[in-house]
């Protein structure tokens, strides 16, 4: 097992078409942040930045179905964006502490980690699960100056119906176009519904743990951004044999490393807000190169992409920042591990208590 975890670790998948898909998202996410800082609204960059991740879905599709996935996408992280902005407020309006309202947000987004992870199931959406969701309400919701609601969500629309358009944009070319054709709604198996609610008690366990013993952890020690751990949760679920899910949490604690070092040496450079956007676009192309191919890889782009984003809207000093993710990071995989190997460790306890009675 550990050198079959080891090989896999350090393995290439052959390519496919993933230039086109990694620029198509590149140009979603560059165009709404370089317009923000022309306006001087960095505030609205992360309504921006989450919207962007509808171009991420249907990378490979036909122009007619991947529109779809994507407007579904779209959709949803809208609505996702939304409840993130309210939630981000839910603590004024009720009086809670901060205590209070930092518990209300792990409750709330272990909800959205478990309902959004269902409903990307019943589409049929790539990439599966619910971590976009989880990360996009939960930093959503930690922001302590939210903009206006309204302008937030015009960003995040704005930036969906960008994303959109460049999904059709090979179309331009009749030598790229694709013939139209919608798809046809599959309803999923009898089969496919189990697996589907199984995996959203699984992300709704893993992320409500993580979650929990961040926070608790978190409170100890001294950092923050429990969300972090969160997300990190809920990436060993997604594979298809129990080694390949142990492998995607050790590829996410050593890629998030690997990554911690790169965004060290963009900090210190002290890029200005333009230059900043340009690093978000380039790491977004190299995370779209590498996602499908070689997961750890990809996390040396996803880590800095993730915080610079963050740091955009809420500036926190470099060596908080990035203790804190590490430590996050380790604390979820660990958690997300625990939870792929638990079902297996139970079904080998039950085994033994019924040989023991036999």
């Amino acid at each position: 097992m550990p050198a079959k975890l080891l090989a896999e670790m350090f393995t290439m998948a052959p390519a496919n078409k993933d230039h086109q898909v990694a620029i198509r998202c590149a140009v979603g996410v560059f165009v709404p942040l370089i317009t923000l800082v022309l306006l001087g609204r960095l505030d609205l960059a992360i309504f921006a930045s989450f919207g962007a991740f509808a171009g991420i879905y249907g990378r490979n599709e036909p122009h007619g179905r991947r529109f779809v996935l994507q407007l579904r996408a779209g959709t949803l992280m809208l609505a996702v964006i939304l409840l993130g902005a309210l939630a981000a407020r839910a603590g004024a309006v009720f009086a809670l502490t901060p205590t209070g309202t930092i518990w209300l947000q792990v409750l709330a987004t272990t909800v959205v980690a478990g309902g959004c992870s269902l409903i990307v199931a019943w589409w049929r959406l790539r990439p599966a699960g619910s971590l976009f969701h989880i990360f996009a309400f939960a930093a959503i919701a930690s922001i302590p100056n939210q903009p206006p609601l309204g302008q937030g969500m015009l960003v995040a629309v704005l930036t969906v119906a960008l994303s959109l358009l460049i999904g059709l944009s090979a179309r331009v070319a009749p030598s790229r176009r694709q013939p139209w054709s919608w798809p046809r709604p599959v309803r999923l198996t009898a089969a496919e519904r189990r697996v589907a609610w199984l995996e959203a008690v699984g992300y709704l366990v893993a992320a409500g743990l993580a979650g929990t013993l961040a926070t608790l952890a978190g409170e100890w020690l001294g950092f923050g951004h429990n969300y972090w751990a969160m997300v990190a949760a809920v990436v060993p679920l997604v594979g298809h044999s129990t080694r390949h899910r142990i492998s995607r949490g050790v590829q996410r604690i050593i890629g998030t490393a690997l990554g911690l070092v790169l965004l060290a040496a963009i900090l210190l450079l002290e890029p200005a807000p333009w230059q900043t956007v340009l690093v978000i676009a380039a790491c977004q192309f190299g995370a779209e190169m590498f996602i499908a191919r070689q997961y750890m890889l990809a996390q040396v782009f996803v880590t800095p992409l993730a915080l610079i984003s963050t740091l955009l809207v809420a500036p926190v000093p470099a060596g908080t920042l990035l203790r804190d993710r590490f430590l996050e990071t380790v604390i979820g995989a660990a958690v997300g591990v625990a939870v792929v190997l638990a079902p297996a460790l139970w079904r080998r306890v039950a085994a033994g208590h019924r040989s023991m009675e036999d």
